[in-house]
């Protein structure tokens, strides 16, 4: 009986004990909040404003220079054209860790049809020449819109923190090249380098008011290779005179497939996608070259080598059978994007925070996916890096989806569209709890 008693009173004071060393993040969580309700309606409008005036990759100058407007009007120290269109802002309030938020600013050559009145109808050239649609069709609005919003409560809760803020509006993440050429122009050189990085992006496929993340890798490398196939141009009905290079072309289009089926590891996965073939002019001529672009998705740098060297082998075959010359295989090594992975620690830590704040049925562990995130440049640069998603979803077709009904749309859709005020209310949220937490870290 007396063992009984003392093992109850010693549960009883392990849980008092639990319940002192959790800390009470409840008055800070209110403060937040009320400084989102007063600045919501200005963000909403921020946020808009960008999604109807989308730009592409490194063509980000009206997105840049409204950033640096909105940073600078709440007392940060703000640079221009840091990684050609990069913004780059300061803030130091006392001694203390160095924390940077990275939020990211180009859209895609998309046409819009999400149908929202603020949606945007841009129209632009891209790199190539080509007129194309411009979309914010991955949420980078969404996370210009929260890093401002973080910046104006980081700013009104000053007493709350100490340590140094560097937030940065980051370009050209949709072609793998913003990161790399921000720090190559000196971003962790020419300002103070961070002790921790964040960043946060849209998901479709959970409920705003959602966050979700992964411990450990998250994303894949990513890798673009350009082949041309090299031929002999001739008449279409006289196809013995040539070389014709479309026959080569689909021939490695069909033998790149075996590379995952016959080559690679079943257990360790890895993609290599034809995104684009083209070549010829007309029905009856058989032109001199085809060009091929690929997309590479790799778990590791062994897997990355072999597969980039597979691809080339198969292309040189294929031109060697069909008696034609070398082909031209250019990995664009300007465009590659290392895998992203999250810390252990900083994700366990930064978690149980979200956990805290939205409720633990709001905050869910995702799968690996194979996508990419140039964000990984930090973490290789040996930055401690912590990066999640909020949801985006209506809540109504959310729920109907997952009974079977409509299909979301998902990023990079032109029907995509995250529900904006709880969405944008969840980003501030919980990335100005995480820079608190990080800035109060003993």
């Amino acid at each position: 009986m007396l063992r009984a008693v003392i093992a109850v009173f010693m549960l009883l004071a392990i849980h008092v004990h639990s319940l002192h060393a959790q800390p009470n993040r409840k008055p800070l969580v209110t403060a937040i909040n009320k400084q989102i309700d007063g600045e919501i309606e200005s963000l909403l409008a921020l946020y808009k404003h960008i999604h109807a005036n989308a730009e592409l990759a490194f063509q980000e100058e009206q997105t840049a220079a409204r950033l640096a407007k909105e940073l600078r009007k709440v007392g940060f120290e703000v640079t221009e054209k840091v990684g050609i269109t990069g913004v780059v802002g300061v803030l130091k309030n006392g001694p203390g860790p160095t924390v940077m938020v990275r939020a990211d600013m180009d859209a895609l050559p998309i046409v819009e049809e999400t149908g929202v009145p603020y949606a945007s109808k841009i129209r632009t050239r891209d790199k190539d020449g080509h007129d194309v649609g411009v979309m914010h069709a991955c949420g980078h609005d969404m996370n210009v819109a929260s890093l401002v919003g973080t910046a104006r409560v980081m700013v009104a809760l000053k007493d709350r923190w100490r340590g140094t803020l560097v937030f940065i509006g980051q370009p050209a993440e949709e072609i793998g090249a913003g990161a790399r050429v921000m720090i190559e122009d000196g971003l962790l050189k020419r300002f103070p380098r961070p002790d921790f990085a964040l960043a946060l992006h849209c998901d479709g496929r959970y409920p705003a008011g959602h966050a979700n993340y992964r411990e450990g890798q998250m994303q894949a490398n990513v890798d673009s290779v350009d082949i041309i196939v090299k031929g002999k141009g001739g008449h279409g009905a006289a196809p013995h005179t040539t070389i014709d290079p479309i026959v080569i072309a689909a021939r490695i289009v069909l033998d790149l497939q075996t590379i995952v089926s016959r080559e690679r590891n079943p257990l360790e996965p890895a993609v290599v996608t034809v995104g684009s073939i083209h070549g010829g002019t007309k029905h009856n001529i058989i032109p001199d070259e085809v060009k091929l672009q690929i997309t590479v998705r790799t778990m590791n740098d062994t897997s990355r080598k072999e597969v980039l060297e597979s691809i080339a082998r198969i292309a040189k075959a294929a031109a060697m059978v069909g008696r034609a010359p070398d082909p031209i295989v250019k990995t664009r090594l300007e465009s590659f994007t290392p895998a992203l992975v999250n810390e252990k620690e900083l994700t366990q830590k930064l978690v149980g925070v979200f956990q805290d704040v939205l409720g633990s049925d709001r905050v869910h562990e995702r799968p690996m996916s194979m996508g990419g995130e140039d964000f990984s440049q930090f973490t290789r640069a040996g930055i401690r890096t912590f990066y999640w998603h909020l949801g985006t979803a209506d809540a109504v077709a959310h729920a109907e989806a997952k009974k079977g009904g409509r299909t979301l749309a998902n990023t990079h859709s032109p029907f995509y569209a995250p529900v904006p005020e709880p969405t944008l209310r969840t980003g501030v949220l919980t990335m100005s709890m995480a820079i608190i937490e990080l800035m109060n870290e003993k």
